[in-house]
């Protein structure tokens, strides 16, 4: 498993393609060949880019899914909606498709940040807005992390 390290700003061009950031070309080396699914979030509004092998995990577990329970199908759905394959190109850029520049509302100034495995792509006012809202990170901090029954090695 992937563990990517980095926030990034960088500019899209007038067609869409960014100029993916040496560091985290340097730490997607390994699976660049492999190529990327881009996808909506979830739950935010920017993109995800997932290195395939990754996406291939994803996949694995969605499918583990019982297709006969409606909510599931519609989880599916709504997941991979305007999922896309893309590569980064010979000069190190990552053509976004315009129906995803939509979505994320995407103007020229972007930011690329890492969220463990994969890489989120924000409009840079968006990134600002989520990253400085005023949610208490110590509490949510403390919620998600602070499991007192967490022995040590689960957390690493």
């Amino acid at each position: 498993m992937l563990n990517l390290i980095g926030t990034y700003e960088c500019k899209a061009d007038a067609k869409g393609r960014l100029m993916m950031p040496s560091a985290f070309k340097k730490q997607l080396l390994p699976v660049l060949q492999s190529g990327f699914v881009l996808k909506r979030s979830v739950f935010q509004p920017c993109l995800e880019l997932y290195p395939m092998e990754e996406w291939q995990l994803m996949m694995q577990r969605m499918n583990k899914l019982n297709r006969f329970k409606k909510k599931n199908n519609d989880f599916i759905r709504r997941f991979t909606a305007g999922v896309k394959m893309v590569e980064v190109d010979a000069a190190g850029r990552l053509l976004i498709p315009k129906d995803l520049i939509a979505f994320a509302g995407i103007s020229k100034e972007l930011v690329v940040a890492s969220a463990i495995n994969i890489l989120e792509i924000w409009d840079k006012e968006k990134y600002e807005t989520s990253v400085n809202d005023d949610l208490d990170f110590a509490d949510l901090a403390e919620e998600v992390m602070g499991n007192e029954d967490m022995s040590a090695d689960e957390l690493s």
